[in-house]
């Protein structure tokens, strides 16, 4: 057990080495015009990504001062729009819903990205169809090859797969560390957060 401990720290040392701060940084930019053209920011994800969507929502609106949203919060909507028109077409139908335009910005949490040829995360490559159809800004934090995902974002963050057996936990890892890394970049946060306004107001 202690050997597998060891080595998924290693890999998660190894993955925050290689992430492309270029990319990082082109996001902070994005978002930053985002706000200022008083856009608005739809995160997507399913599974755990759906938890990290919710939450990044928050962050974004309390530190950061965007208003933000994640079509997965309203079960009741996400259900019904998939009971009656399919689950491919639920996150499209819910930003068409929502009159997505050109000032917005959809940001894309998955492991894979999306692929329509292999079916999987249909629903993230037709909500992407639409942003780009829409002038809409494209982000994501993705792993694998990225998907359809990487091969349209504005700027995407790749988190590569370094070992088979932990894809996706050590993705959706990295997913929460670039979303808080841009909560928390002074070009975008706009609010103190609890502890280190405490800290602060604390000196050691």
């Amino acid at each position: 057990m202690s050997g597998y401990v060891q080595r998924y720290l290693e890999q998660v040392e190894k993955i925050a080495g290689s992430v492309d701060e270029r990319q990082v940084e082109k996001m902070v930019a994005i978002l930053r015009s985002v706000r200022e053209a008083g856009g608005r920011l739809f995160f997507l994800g399913v599974g755990g990504s759906a938890g990290s969507a919710s939450h990044a929502v928050n962050d974004f609106r309390k530190i950061c001062g965007f208003e933000a949203y994640a079509p997965t919060d309203n079960v009741s909507e996400l259900t019904a729009r998939t009971n009656d028109d399919g689950w491919e077409s639920v996150f499209a139908a819910w930003l068409r819903g929502s009159r997505l335009r050109r000032e917005d910005a959809v940001f894309v949490f998955s492991v894979g990205g999306g692929d329509r040829a292999k079916n999987i995360s249909v629903n993230i490559v037709n909500a992407l169809v639409l942003a780009r159809e829409t002038g809409a800004s494209i982000l994501g934090v993705v792993g694998r090859d990225g998907g359809y995902t990487a091969e349209v974002a504005d700027a995407c963050v790749l988190i590569p797969s370094l070992d088979a057996e932990m894809v996706t936990p050590l993705v959706e890892s990295f997913h929460g560390v670039i979303w808080h890394l841009l909560a928390a970049h002074p070009d975008l946060k706009v609010n103190e957060t609890k502890w280190e306004s405490v800290r602060q107001a604390c000196p050691q």
